[in-house]
């Protein structure tokens, strides 16, 4: 017998002789407590109840497993016309469906209700590197891709790979097998990679290599993000140089598919809200996030061309076939 989590937690309450009846919206993180999904379920569901978006708080769900895909499988096979929950997600969930591995679930099968911010994406190279600018680094790269070689904290074919590959894709280097990538275990080793020498640049998200940043062991060439970072006003995006890149690790949600366009509205309308609050902003400059707001058909427009271009890449560089 199906026995749904909010039946559970309804259920709890009654046996502990409740008489009210728990909050009806629900935000499942799916992850275990303390990581960014969890992070961004806690945030945004406390501010919308401060900020009054909706009556109740709202509860909290932890589902974990697949990298996320336990609870897009169970949104989609048991609550695909919920229209009290939400779940967080982030560009790891999008390249996750790019690249299949939730076991066939595919990304229309949920509405993506928006991002309303991130983490961005930095390109670095060694204090003492010869290259000045992100399009120094490309140039090198296309003349002779064997001897700049990036580092990252993911393996091959996660997002910071992707990151390099959708940034010489941009700049029209279409032979991504010839780009050469190590994967390492997380910002740091990437950072010693490039120091050392063992490779041209790194990439990564800024909040993992801000410490290298300021300390001047690295030099940032570009961020991929909208606008500069307020934290490093220095540092240009890429599109200031011409490359149009945004790659953001951006915090967001999904909602179930078959909700009424209203009721997706509804929900658009709470995020929006969240978005422009005091709070939000002051949780971003808390924890080093950038603004990165798009919210409805805009952001279900920006994930169809998302994992479209990492599908493509994916196939490249022979991740899926």
């Amino acid at each position: 017998m199906k026995t749904t989590l909010k039946a559970l937690a309804l259920g709890a309450m009654i046996g502990a002789g409740m008489t009210t009846v728990a909050a009806a919206t629900e935000c499942i993180a799916p992850a275990n407590p303390g990581g960014g999904w969890d992070f961004t379920c806690r945030q945004i569901s406390q501010i919308m109840y401060e900020i009054g978006a909706v009556p109740n708080p709202v509860q909290v769900t932890n589902m974990a497993g697949a990298g996320g895909g336990v609870a897009y499988t169970h949104v989609v096979a048991e609550r695909g016309n919920d229209a009290d929950v939400f779940v967080a997600a982030s560009s790891a969930t999008t390249t996750r469906l790019a690249q299949n591995a939730f076991s066939g679930m595919k990304a229309d099968q949920v509405r993506w209700l928006g991002t309303i911010g991130g983490d961005p994406g930095v390109i670095v190279v060694a204090k003492d590197s010869p290259y000045k600018t992100i399009n120094d680094l490309i140039e090198a790269v296309k003349t002779d891709p064997s001897k700049n070689a990036f580092a990252g904290g993911s393996a091959v074919g996660g997002f910071d790979h992707l990151k390099v590959l959708m940034m010489m894709n941009r700049a029209g280097f279409k032979d991504v097998r010839a780009i050469k990538y190590i994967g390492v275990d997380g910002g740091a080793d990437a950072i010693t990679q490039t120091v050392g020498g063992f490779t041209a640049a790194m990439t990564g998200d800024i909040s993992e290599i801000s410490g290298f940043i300021k300390s001047g062991d690295v030099r940032a060439l570009a961020v991929f993000a909208e606008e500069r970072v307020a934290a490093f006003p220095d540092i240009p995006t890429a599109k200031e140089q011409g490359l149009d890149l945004v790659a953001m690790n951006w915090r967001g949600v999904y909602v179930p598919k078959d909700i009424s366009d209203e009721e997706f509205n509804v929900w658009s309308d709470r995020l929006q809200k969240v978005a422009a609050s005091e709070q939000w902003k002051k949780v971003m400059a808390d924890n080093g996030l950038a603004p990165y707001t798009l919210i409805g058909p805009d952001f279900e427009a920006w994930v169809s061309n998302n994992i479209s271009e990492i599908e493509q890449i994916s196939r490249d560089i022979g991740i899926i076939k």
